[in-house]
């Protein structure tokens, strides 16, 4: 059942998410709090399947949340990376590669949104991708800290990072048949 109110407890979660945002840079920057900020960015890494679930078991899917949540991730997601790389916790190749790939796929789905693309749900090779990638980048921040285990925890962020910017840049393009398909059903269900 989908409806289309925003307050419900779907996007309330959602929100609290982001609101998490200014705790992160602020363990990161004013605290200089490295593993601080890498638990937090972690736990809210790995408390992304929250609102979809709790919207799915209540019947509160709207609209705006179908939007909200997606926006919210790759914001939040963009920013941490940003952050990180400003704190020199992760390499410039690695941080450029993932912000080439959100930024494209976001500008790509607003563009093909506005000439009437039908919207279409993430593959589940999107949500693995998402999955690593927000798992590997806190650990980078984590391995940074340079605590006791950080080579372990280091090699832990690339098992997950290598698989994820892989994955996420053939999700990438296997996008790209799937946006011109909800064009055009877009464009089929204006004239019909």
């Amino acid at each position: 059942m989908s409806t289309d109110q925003v307050l419900t407890a779907p996007n309330l979660i959602t929100l609290l998410r982001l609101l998490c945002l200014p705790i992160f840079l602020w363990l990161l920057f004013s605290v200089e709090d490295k593993a601080g900020a890498a638990w937090l960015l972690g736990a809210l890494g790995s408390t992304d399947w929250v609102d979809g679930w709790v919207a799915r078991k209540f019947g509160q899917q709207s609209s705006f949340g179908a939007v909200f949540d997606p926006t919210v991730d790759r914001g939040m997601f963009i920013v941490a990376v940003l952050a990180i790389v400003i704190d020199q916790s992760m390499p410039l190749w690695f941080a450029v590669a993932v912000l080439i790939r959100e930024i494209s796929v976001a500008a790509a789905m607003v563009i093909a949104t506005a000439f009437g693309m039908q919207r279409f749900s993430v593959s589940i090779w999107g949500k693995r991708y998402t999955f690593l990638l927000m798992f590997a980048v806190p650990l980078m921040l984590l391995a940074a800290d340079d605590g006791r285990g950080a080579d372990l925890v280091s090699l832990g962020a690339w098992a997950f990072a290598i698989p994820g910017i892989i994955l996420s840049y053939s999700t990438a393009l296997a996008y790209i048949p799937e946006i011109r398909r909800n064009l055009r059903l877009g464009r089929e269900a204006r004239r019909g």
